[in-house]
Formats: C-alpha cells, structure tokens, sequence
C-alpha cells in the first residue's frame, strides 16, 4: 500500500460522527483524554435520521449539567404516545410518571443534536472534529488495532491510536475490516421515509396509525410532518411499479386528513427508504479496537430507541475505558466489559423488535378486513391507565440505563 501523506497520532480515534461517536468522543475529552472523531460528510444533515431524544438521554444531559441549554435547542416534547388503530385511538405509553427530570420525548433534528455535542466537545482541547474524513482500512500490527487510515480533503492520512472505536453505523466499514462475525435476528418490514406539510389547525400529537393492512406513523415535526410508512421487507419496487398515484392514495387510506396535501409527493426521489436490519456482532472487540451503537448492532426503528441505545453504549465505554486510557493500561479485557455491559439491553430490546416484528406489525401488514375491537394488548392499556407505564419505561428509560461516571478535568477544584 502507498505510503499516507500524512499521519496523525491520538489516544483514541472514533470513527463515525453519529450519536454514540460523538457523545464517546466528548466524554473521554472532558475526561482528558485525546481524541480524534473521523466524519465523513461535511456536516450532520442528513434527513430521516432517527429524532426522537428519550427521557434516559435527557438525564444524561442533566447530570452533565447541560439539561437547560439544551432544551433552548428548538423541539417538541411528547408526555405521551398515542395510536389510531383503525377507528380505535390508545395511548399506548405515558411518560409523566417517570422518575427523571425531563418525563417526555422530545423530537429533535439530530444535526440539532450533533451540532450541540460537537460545539461542547471542541471546547475540550483534547477533542478534534475532522468532517470529510472517511475511514477506508484499519492498520495492524501483531495482531493488535493501532489505528486506522482514511481519506481526507489532503489526500490519504493514517491515523495511530491506542484504541479505535468503530461508531459507523450498520453499514460500518470497521466491523467490515476486522472481519467481526455478524448475527442476523431477521427483519421483515422496511420503512418509507417521506415528509408532508403541517397545517395549523392540524393535531399536534405523534401518532401510530394502522387501517387494513397500512401502517404509517407521522411525527410532528412543526411546520412539517414527518412520515414513517411501513412496509413488508423487498416491497418497495413493487410499490413504485404501481406508481405514485396509488401510494399516495395508500397513505389516504391510513391518514385521510392528508388528502389535501399527498400531491406535494412529486417523484419517488422524495421517498427516501430505510432497509431494516436487526442484527449483532458476536465479538464487539478485538485487542485496540471497540464497536459501539449501530456498528455493534443494528436495531429496528421500532421504539425509536436506536439512537439512545447508541448513547448508552458510548457512556458505558466512556466509563469503563477512561481511566485504563488515561493510565495507557487499557486491554482486552476493559473492551470486553463493554461488551458484557450493553450485551444484556441489546439484546433485550432486539428480542421484543422482533416479536412486535412478527406477531404484530407484520400480521398487520397481512390484515385486510377493517378491525371491529382493539387487539387485546392494546385494549389493555385503553382499560387500564396505569398499564401504560411499562411501554413508558421501557422505551423512555430502557434495561440497565448508564449515568455519567466520568470526570471533567476542564473544571477548577473548589
């Protein structure tokens, strides 16, 4: 291989500028450790991505002391999640009775949320933001991770470091090259990705709705509703075969108050489509090198939880790798307890996406004569009110919930 035409040289490289690398990265830099983070776009705008911040996200910003500048960041804030179920609606989960300081979700752009970790993470002068900077190999010696080479504006650069962490996503070219065995839990559905216009007098709750084998969920997103419809895995080409006309009157059929505005989808370049994919590496590391988020495993939009499963991963990896960084005695097996740390909740989460996969929304995909009664789950959370706490804890908090156990050395003892 060509010799780089210019070399780096950190404590950690994370590639990857989504949620986990980027909270990973802020955490170890304001616990002093340097860190380089590798994103390979110019910026975090990137339409469709998962924007829901969770209650167990939101107290993490609270016990950095971040909480009230972040929620001046423009967003909406949910105490509940409701469904239309054919002519039925159900609260399906109830958030005010968390015990958290923020009790709702709220649905925020995550380049919003990128932008504020970044800004708070360069004011770390350990921390380093290189954007158009795309890993492309990972460099070993001995059998051990010591960095990564990538492409840059300037041309090649070969980054050494101590650990690496792999933060890239499903499509993760670090889980790629070290050769990580990938175990598929299955996904049968895929989703559309698409946004349509909000009107003022329109409702302003998120909802799931489902009517006849059509399933959408809109998320208010202001002044435009941001639209999730649910398909069978592979089905897409066989909706733009039947043209645009009829998926728009499908999306009627689930929401007719969209009759008024389906038009403003022009071509199918505004329907953007998410493959999904349930999935988890068997072994997250190897001697220098970490998987963490998506890379690690891939989880079904279900939930909206993706993303703060992410974050959790990171503060975990913050809290059991600072210190053996900071002493450059960090090995295998500090890496390993990452792993046998979130394996639990990953797995955990992944199991109930693939059950509400397969006995639910995929039976739904399957109905086609119009419902007469509340499937018997959700016609327990209609009856019964406290019910609707579970679904809030679970998705709002989740199994084993991390808390911020890291330092901030920028800070002046008293």
């Amino acid at each position: 291989m060509a010799a780089s035409s210019q070399q780096l040289e950190t404590t950690c490289c994370i590639v990857g500028g989504g949620p986990a690398g980027m909270v990973a990265g802020f955490l170890l830099a304001r616990a002093g450790i340097k860190v380089i983070v590798l994103e390979k776009h110019k910026d975090f705008f990137r339409d469709f991505r998962g924007d829901t911040i969770h209650p167990s996200t939101l107290e993490l910003m609270y016990e950095l002391g971040l909480l009230n500048e972040f929620l001046m960041v423009p967003h909406q804030e949910y105490r509940q999640l409701s469904g239309r179920i054919g002519d039925f609606s159900v609260t399906v989960a109830d958030f005010t009775h968390l015990s958290t300081h923020c009790k709702f979700i709220a649905l925020m752009p995550q380049w919003d949320f990128l932008n504020f970790v970044a800004a708070h993470g360069k004011q770390c002068p350990e921390f380093t933001l290189l954007m158009k900077t795309e890993a492309t190999d990972l460099i070993e010696e001995d059998g051990r991770i010591v960095g990564v080479r990538a492409n840059s504006q300037s041309g090649e650069i070969a980054i050494r470091a101590r650990l690496t962490i792999g933060a890239d996503g499903r499509h993760s070219i670090i889980r790629q090259r070290a050769g990580f065995e990938v175990i598929d839990r299955g996904a049968p559905i895929d989703v559309l990705w698409m946004r349509l216009s909000r009107e003022p007098d329109d409702s302003d709750q998120t909802l799931g709705r489902f009517r006849e084998g059509k399933l959408m969920v809109t998320l208010n997103r202001d002044d435009y509703w941001q639209c999730a419809y649910i398909i069978a895995k592979g089905e897409f080409d066989n909706i733009k075969k039947r043209g645009l006309e009829q998926f728009r009157q499908d999306i009627v059929t689930v929401v007719p108050e969209f009759r008024d505005r389906v038009e403003e989808l022009k071509d199918w370049e505004q329907v953007k489509l998410l493959s999904v994919a349930v999935d988890h590496l068997r072994e997250w590391s190897r001697p220098g090198l970490l998987c963490i988020g998506d890379s690690a495993h891939a989880m079904s939009p279900i939930g909206g939880v993706g993303i703060n499963l992410a974050i959790q991963d990171a503060v975990a990896a913050a809290n059991i790798i600072a210190e053996p960084l900071l002493r450059g005695e960090l090995f295998l097996e500090h890496l390993r307890a990452v792993h046998h740390r979130r394996e639990f909740p990953t797995r955990a989460i992944q199991l109930f996406q693939v059950f509400a996969h397969k006995r639910f929304i995929g039976a739904a995909l399957k109905t086609t004569a119009p419902l007469k009664k509340l499937p018997p789950p959700l016609a327990l959370l209609h009856r019964f009110p406290y019910l609707r706490r579970f679904p809030a804890w679970f998705i709002g908090i989740g199994v084993r919930p991390e808390h911020v156990h890291t330092p901030d050395v920028h800070i002046s003892p008293e």
